[in-house]
């Protein structure tokens, strides 16, 4: 039990250590967030706009620039913890490759990981639940910090998978903000009309969206919708479990073979003829 404790702390350091460099990620978590979501209250419109959750079914009339809020506060946990998971997985991969070359147990590995992106996660949101509070005062602050906190685990699995499978880093950014502004603005009725078709509920963060709605402008919990979003870190999850697989499968510990052994060198040489030489008597008989 110590063993198999002392490797997940070892692992658990270095993830958070590898985090701990990248700088930029750190001004995106100080300065991103606030800017993102003070500039959307300030900037859009404070008119109400009509709109049904489906999650509970009630009518609700939220002020615009409130539910934009909520948008962008979505949007930018997502797009910090995917940014973060990704760039750390990406350039520590020849790492880990190394580490599971020597036997190091991978299950360890994929533990910290997971740590540091719940230590992530819990940072962003608890960080962007608070700046909302500031602009304005969600009904359930517990239950928006708590949907935030899923959302990140979710689009941070999905940075673990793009740093594991994609070759490129621009490759993975680009996935990974794509992936968030589509997600995000199709769900949003402010900037987009469809945002009550069904087919939002297929979307990486329709659990999260809703919770989060429901915990602004509602009083009425709904767990399921955060099952939900958890069922979809549970397939984030599977597809970086995959990634980092095929990433590290060429590490398994396999016997070496041993190298062959030089063949005797008296087996290749042909055995040399031994002429007999005539004797002296021999030789005088001959003559005589």
């Amino acid at each position: 039990m110590r063993f198999h404790l002392t490797r997940f702390a070892v692992a658990t350091r270095f993830t958070l250590l590898e985090h701990g460099r990248n700088r930029f990620a750190m001004v995106l978590v100080t300065l991103f967030v606030p800017v993102w979501t003070i500039l959307a209250y300030l900037a859009m419109p404070d008119t109400p706009a009509r709109m049904r959750l489906r999650a509970t079914g009630e009518a609700l009339t939220p002020h615009g620039n409130e539910l934009t809020t909520i948008s962008g506060a979505l949007n930018a946990v997502t797009l910090i913890t995917g940014f973060m998971m990704f760039a750390a997985t990406f350039s520590g991969s020849g790492f880990d490759r190394r580490l599971a070359m020597a036997g190091y147990p991978r299950a360890h590995l994929v533990l910290a990981k997971v740590t540091a992106l719940a230590l992530v996660s819990a940072a962003a949101a608890t960080y962007a639940t608070a700046i909302t509070c500031l602009a304005w005062t969600p009904r359930q602050p517990l239950l928006l910090a708590a949907s935030l906190f899923c959302a990140g685990l979710t689009y941070g699995a999905l940075g673990v998978g793009f740093g594991s499978l994609l070759r490129r880093e621009v490759e993975g950014m680009f996935a990974i903000v794509m992936t968030s502004i589509i997600d995000l603005a199709l769900q949003n009725p402010i900037t987009s009309s469809g945002a009550d078709n069904p087919l939002m509920r297929y979307l990486p963060s329709y659990g999260a969206m809703q919770t989060s709605t429901a915990a602004g402008f509602s009083t009425r919990p709904i767990p399921g919708h955060l099952a939900i979003q958890l069922t979809w870190f549970g397939l984030a999850a599977l597809v970086a479990l995959l990634g980092f697989h095929r990433s590290t499968r060429n590490c398994l510990s396999t016997a070496p073979t041993p190298p062959p052994e030089p063949a005797s060198s008296t087996a290749d040489t042909p055995a040399l003829r031994h002429t007999a030489r005539p004797t002296a008597t021999a030789s005088d008989t001959k003559a005589h």
